[in-house]
């Protein structure tokens, strides 16, 4: 049997949260969800997850400035990086697995980073 991978959304767009979960269970991973940083990163502590997409602006801080210390402490986690605002993209490890997707996010999109990991 086939362990699934673990997702984990943080981004405070509700709507978006749901479409992409609901996208990625029909694609058989298990889907977490937080729409705080400080939430997201308990969650992340406790499940390790295979992928992480992360929004930049949080109600309570920027999460693209974690994203290097994340890489650094889940070399694993394959990191996406989302916003709709281009910001400036965080000094990343050499050895970090990640991509940056701009809002909106298409299914093409998420196919594309479904070859990924």
């Amino acid at each position: 049997m086939q362990v699934e991978k673990k997702i984990l959304i943080i981004d405070d767009e509700t709507d978006l949260c749901l479409l992409l979960k609901d996208y990625f269970i029909r694609k058989h991973y298990n889907v977490f969800v937080s729409h705080s940083l400080e939430e997201g990163e308990k969650i992340l502590d406790d499940i390790h997850p295979d992928v992480l997409f992360l929004d930049n602006n949080l109600p309570d801080g920027l999460g693209w400035n974690n994203a290097p210390k994340i890489a650094k402490t889940y070399p694993s986690t394959y990191i996406v990086l989302i916003s709709a605002f281009h910001p400036e993209t965080p000094d990343m490890p050499t050895n970090a697995r990640y991509k940056i997707l701009e809002k909106p996010i298409s299914l093409w999109d998420l196919d594309s980073q479904l070859a990924v990991f």
